[in-house]
């Protein structure tokens, strides 16, 4: 199993299950970068999303996870950067065909809608799955304007 350089944000909404992340990608072997917020008061998810585009724009970390409380805020914000990618994963198939077709960087968990259990089996399969390019590659290279 390939391990990659992570880097993790959340606003408060996405708080609790942000920390459960962070431990479960640790636990896996991943180095975690936890880009705040660091509580469950009131913040701007836009504030930690931008902090994670910059991230991986930068360089710094090689995928993100973002959460919110749908992972629609957090992950339109995070689409405002080049090359971040970033797909709303609900279930582990479409977190698979995010990477498989997409070549998504940030898997984007809804924190209110999902259970610690799917989440592990949500990141898994993000994480697994691999980039197919082929015809995907062009569509991809279309997205960045």
């Amino acid at each position: 199993m390939k391990t990659y350089n992570v880097a993790i944000a959340s606003d408060h909404a996405g708080y609790r299950m942000k920390e459960f992340v962070a431990g479960y990608l640790l636990a896996k072997g991943y180095a975690v970068q936890d880009l705040g917020t660091h509580s469950d008061a009131s913040v701007d998810y836009p504030v930690y999303a931008h902090a994670l585009g910059r991230a991986l724009t930068g360089g710094e970390c090689e995928l993100g996870v973002s959460l919110c409380g749908s992972a629609n805020g957090i992950s339109m914000a995070l689409n405002k950067h080049p090359h971040v990618r970033a797909a709303v994963c609900w279930c582990p198939e479409i977190a698979a065909l995010a990477r498989q077709h997409n070549n998504a960087n940030v898997c984007s968990l809804p924190a209110r809608f999902i259970t610690e259990e799917q989440a592990a089996a949500i990141l898994d399969a993000f994480f697994e799955a691999e980039f197919e390019g082929g015809r995907h590659e062009r569509r991809v290279e279309m997205i960045d304007l």
